[in-house]
């Protein structure tokens, strides 16, 4: 079986608090993006991943697909093992939930390979286990997303039949580190309620420019100005609203009209498309 786990953006961002688990609540929009991994998934006489594309630094036994597998068998140990091939297009450390996305696809890939008939809830709740993120690509569909990103209510995507630009700077940075900032940095922050995320969305969008933020951002752009700059690159060739996704590092920007970016492809990745798509 071969899929393809797609990326996502983030619509805004406030980091509320941190919980007594360790782990961050927050408020986001959660858009999935067509831009794609390759996963193959073969029957074999044990498990085992096959790593290409994007070059992956973790062993195999932290990888998420890896970490999915173990709550599979743990749940059922007649699940044959597989051998798991992943092409990696999504850019790590981006802020565009690759991995996570991986994670959940393998899931509901091996969900209908045996035929274990788990519902969206079940896989969903298999998914928490794993990764904050990776509950989303469940369903895969645009949602606010609270608690530390489980927490899902879909609503209709705010952004069909616009062109997306995203740029990765060639940066990874980490989610812990992205959390260990906003620890230092908590108190200059103003928090964004849902409610108020939500209204923000459902309004104009020329509006987003002054009203949609990533607090992550205000942590991370002072560390690495080039985001800055090519944030400001993407206003300046005609882009609607521009931000980081999640905790970064990739930009994205959203236009009326295709940007032209020829001169970033050069020194960046870069992805562009029209966002007719119903993921």
């Amino acid at each position: 079986m071969i899929c393809f786990p797609n990326a996502k953006i983030n619509l805004g961002l406030s980091i509320i608090d941190k919980r007594a688990d360790g782990m961050h609540n927050i408020e986001t929009c959660m858009m999935p993006v067509p831009v794609y991994d390759i996963l193959e998934i073969k029957s074999s006489k044990e498990f085992s991943i096959v790593n290409s594309g994007i070059p992956i630094s973790s062993n195999t036994e932290d990888n998420i697909i890896s970490k999915t597998w173990e709550q599979l068998i743990s749940i059922n140990k007649k699940i044959p093992p597989v051998d798991v091939f992943l092409y990696k297009n999504i850019p790590i450390g981006s802020g565009l939930g690759g991995g996570s996305s991986d994670a959940a696809f393998f899931l509901k890939a091996i969900n209908k390979l045996v035929s274990l008939q788990l519902s969206f809830e079940e896989m969903e709740g298999i998914m928490k286990r794993v990764g904050a993120d990776s509950p989303f690509f469940i369903r895969n569909e645009t949602a606010i997303a609270t608690g530390v990103g489980d927490m899902l209510c879909p609503i209709e995507n705010p952004l069909r039949n616009m062109y997306i630009t995203i740029v990765y700077p060639n940066t990874i940075i980490s989610t812990d580190k992205a959390y260990s900032r906003f620890e230092m940095y908590k108190n200059e922050l103003s928090p964004v309620s849902t409610d108020c995320l939500r209204s923000i969305i459902a309004a104009d969008i020329n509006d987003w420019k002054n009203e949609l933020k990533n607090d992550f951002e205000f942590l991370f752009l002072k560390d690495f100005p080039e985001i800055s700059e090519i944030k400001d690159t993407l206003y300046n060739r005609g882009a609607i609203y521009s931000s980081l996704t999640g905790s970064g590092s990739a930009i994205y920007s959203v236009s009326s009209k295709p940007l032209n970016v020829d001169d970033l492809k050069g020194k960046y990745l870069t992805f562009s498309f029209f966002n007719q798509l119903t993921l």
